[in-house]
Formats: C-alpha cells, sequence, structure tokens
C-alpha cells in the first residue's frame, strides 16, 4: 500500500518547480507534509473525509489549509477528498440534512424545493430563497456532523488497516525465517 501510494502521489519536486507555488515553497516543502507513515495517512485521510463535504469547489484548498495546520500528508489529503463527485454529492447531502432534521428534532419531511415558475420568476426566485433559509439549518448541522463522522471513522480504519498490514507483514517475514 505503501509503495503504491508513493508512486501515485507527487513527490516534493512538483512543487518545488512549479513557479504558481513557489511563493508557498518554504511552507508546502515542510518535510512532515510529505511523509508518509501511519500517523501522517490517518491524519490525511480524516482531512480528506472532513473537506471533501466543504461546499464548491473549494474542497481541495480546504483539506490543502488543513493539511500544513495539522500537518499530515499534503498529497493524500488532496486525493481523498475526490471521493465528492457529480455521483455521491447528492446523496452525501441528502444524508446530512437528514442528520440535522434529526438533530435539530424537526419531524416534518423534505421539504421540497418551490417549481420554476418562468412567468412570475420573482415570486419564484423569492420562494426560493426562503426555502434554501429554510434548509440552510438542517443541512449546516448535518453536514458538520457528517463530515466529522466520516472523518473519524475514516481515521481510525486507516490506522487499523496499516496496523493489519503491519502485523501481515510481520508474520510473513517471521514464516519466511522460520
Amino acid at each position: 500500500m505503501r509503495r503504491y501510494l508513493r508512486k501515485v502521489l507527487p513527490d516534493h519536486e512538483t512543487i518545488r518547480n512549479n513557479p504558481w507555488l513557489r511563493p508557498f515553497e518554504s511552507t508546502l516543502l515542510h518535510p512532515r507534509l510529505w511523509h508518509l507513515n501511519r500517523h501522517s495517512a490517518a491524519g490525511a485521510v480524516a482531512t480528506g473525509l472532513f473537506c471533501g463535504l466543504i461546499p464548491g469547489p473549494l474542497q481541495m484548498l480546504g483539506a490543502a489549509v488543513c493539511a500544513v495546520v495539522f500537518r499530515v500528508n499534503l498529497p493524500l489529503a488532496l486525493v481523498v477528498t475526490l471521493y465528492t463527485n457529480p455521483f455521491t454529492i447528492v446523496p452525501l447531502y441528502l444524508l446530512a440534512y437528514q442528520i440535522g432534521r434529526l438533530t435539530l428534532g424537526e419531524s416534518n419531511g423534505f421539504l421540497a424545493p418551490p417549481g420554476f415558475d418562468a412567468t412570475n420568476f420573482i415570486a419564484w426566485t423569492e420562494a426560493m430563497q426562503g426555502w434554501m433559509l429554510t434548509v440552510a439549518q438542517p443541512l449546516g448541522i448535518g453536514l458538520v456532523l457528517l463530515a466529522s463522522g466520516l472523518a473519524l471513522a475514516g481515521y481510525f480504519a486507516t490506522r487499523a488497516a496499516w496496523r493489519i498490514g503491519l502485523i501481515t507483514a510481520w508474520r510473513r517475514r517471521q514464516k519466511l525465517r522460520s
């Protein structure tokens, strides 16, 4: 697994040679951002899973900032954010909305958005704004809770997988010795 990740993920020379990233060279070339061990990998997976639910195109930027702040593997954190894509984002957001609704104790079901009315665009816009404000609180709370849960699960799953890999390799070496 470690060899595969080293082969797939870019190295720090890519950052050093990129003229756009040269102003951030001192920060982005910190050794802990590029070192791959069980601590940095688990932290990077947790960071990527948490930041993957950030709305819009800010997921990778959020993951990069968090990786720099927490000093975890930067490339792995960026790659993990890709679990959200056009196929998975809608079910994840619906799940987050339901989690937020349950947390707030709202008993009403999913509130459908207003239907588009081209003849009365201004009224439709106002109705859409009201719908977004109604959905915003449960969705926001649900996103934070879902992202935190995914980050915790990813962190501990990565630590467990790394440990199982180490135990398997240790047993294989032990078997070869005897």
